[in-house]
């Protein structure tokens, strides 16, 4: 059986400024960008990885959500606590330097830790955590 990661979800509240993110700054490629049902649905991927897509979703992707649950789910977004992603890269140093040259909000600066990896970590525009991770030489 062959088991595959295709999709995963990061929950933003400006998609427009999620892809100027995740496009502009990160490199990533927009594949897709779509209403639905009065929602925004934007895919987005490394042009590297053809097959693996992260959508870009509305916070709470449910129409019929209580005005008390969109506000549990905006608290939850402030405080950066529902989704992260990280990112695997060859140079931890040098995306740091771009990321933070272009603005983003810096949580680590890069650091070599004791489980093998050096990395670092930012919040995207809606305050999801965005990690960037390099192998250590061995």
């Amino acid at each position: 059986m062959d088991i595959r990661l295709s999709q995963c979800f990061i929950a933003v509240d400006d998609h427009d400024k999620a892809i100027a993110f995740y496009r502009d700054v990160l490199g990533l490629e927009v594949r897709n960008d779509v209403g639905f049902e009065g929602m925004r649905w934007v895919t987005v991927g490394a042009p590297s990885q053809p097959d693996v897509n992260i959508v870009l979703e509305p916070p709470l992707a449910d129409p019929n959500a209580s005005p008390a649950d969109k506000q549990a789910m905006a608290e939850m977004m402030a405080k950066g606590q529902l989704r992260g992603v990280i990112f695997a890269t060859d140079d931890c140093d040098a995306t740091f330097s771009r990321i933070d040259a272009a603005g983003g909000e810096v949580l680590q600066e890069p650091m070599d830790q004791p489980y093998g990896v050096r990395d670092c970590a930012f919040r995207d525009p809606s305050g999801n955590l965005v990690r960037f991770t390099q192998p250590l030489a061995k």
